[in-house]
């Protein structure tokens, strides 16, 4: 394949892998002025003094375009393979004693992590996120596809996938929510990237409390809204097939319609949650007492029954919420149940 590519034309290469533009803007190389030549040849043409004024060489640039290539493939396909499952391996709680059971956790579903605050939900997402291997305070242990993940799976920061959503995002790009879906649909070089980024930016605006336009600058969103954004982002673009969300109740989203998005893009969700609503809305909850796992609760036929109350009550709830923050006088007699 190598020698192949050496023999095509920058012009050839363009239309292959139009992204390699990026490739030679480092090097100051404007590929259309070298259109008809070959890349074998264009490694000579600067001059090796040229490269060597970029801190380089004709040989470097040339084997630098090819693992570029195949680095950028690799970040195009995500992390290369597919996480079907995770399965968490019994550490301990605080008092030294051991877990009961695992857990396996499977694509497509809901897992909600309840417990008192401080009982150790965080600390459940943490040992996950960094797929630990017994050497967290819990001594739990990570697996995925059944196996133990090796140093570099576990550490690199290349074709990571698993996404973590905090309760508190902040950006320090200043960049417009436009610009900004724009530069990471691009560094996925997904294709057609301007629908890709108006199909994001019309889902986070379903899901944000108050909606915000293309223009409006990162910095400037709401907690909501920038939690919105993510989650859209998160399901519609990120390789990541393993979502970490840590209580969306206090983010002013949909929460419901967030979990939906999340499942129908096939990813294991895990999401710590005091919201009943979030609790039910689940596959299953892992319940965490004393910083360990102490039951594991499949949702049932009656608990969903339950859950269209408690969404009808929500609605109402989220209406009333609408109408102080509008401005508008309540009339208490609507959201008597």
């Amino acid at each position: 394949m190598r020698t192949d590519l050496l023999h095509m034309t920058i012009n050839e290469l363009r239309e292959m892998v139009p992204w390699i533009e990026d490739y030679f803007s480092a090097f100051a190389i404007d590929p259309v002025q070298f259109g008809n030549i070959k890349l074998e040849e264009l490694g000579s043409i600067p001059g090796e003094d040229y490269f060597i004024e970029m801190g380089s060489s004709s040989l470097t640039f040339i084997d630098g375009f090819f693992l570029f290539i195949e680095q950028a493939r690799a970040l195009q396909q995500g992390s290369g393979s597919t996480v079907e499952s995770l399965t968490v391996l019994p550490g301990r709680n605080k008092n030294g004693e051991k877990e009961a059971f695992s857990v396996n956790l499977k694509k497509g579903e809901v897992t909600a992590i309840v417990g008192l605050t401080g009982s150790g939900k965080s600390r459940l997402l943490a040992d996950i996120e960094s797929l630990a291997q017994e050497d967290t305070p819990t001594g739990r242990k990570i697996l995925v596809n059944g196996q133990a993940p090796g140093d570099e799976e576990r550490f690199s920061t290349e074709g990571r996938f698993i996404a973590q959503l905090s309760q508190n995002m902040n950006f320090v790009m200043d960049l417009s929510a436009e610009e900004f879906l724009t530069m990471h649909a691009e560094s996925r070089m997904v294709d057609e990237v301007s629908r890709i980024v108006q199909k994001i930016y019309d889902t986070a605006n379903i899901l944000a409390g108050e909606p915000f336009s293309r223009e409006t600058p990162v910095t400037e969103l709401s907690g909501g809204q920038s939690r919105a954004l993510m989650i859209a982002d998160t399901a519609l673009l990120s390789p990541a097939s393993v979502v970490l969300i840590d209580e969306i109740e206090n983010a002013g989203v949909d929460k419901v319609r967030s979990l939906e998005l999340l499942v129908s893009n096939n990813k294991i969700v895990l999401i710590s949650t005091h919201d009943p609503l979030l609790a039910l809305s689940a596959d299953q909850r892992l319940v965490i007492q004393n910083g360990g796992i102490s039951k594991l609760i499949k949702t049932t036929p009656d608990e969903k029954k339950y859950l269209k109350s408690l969404e009808k009550i929500d609605r109402k709830l989220t209406h009333l919420r609408n109408q102080l923050r509008m401005g508008e006088e309540i009339d208490l007699s609507d959201f008597l149940v």
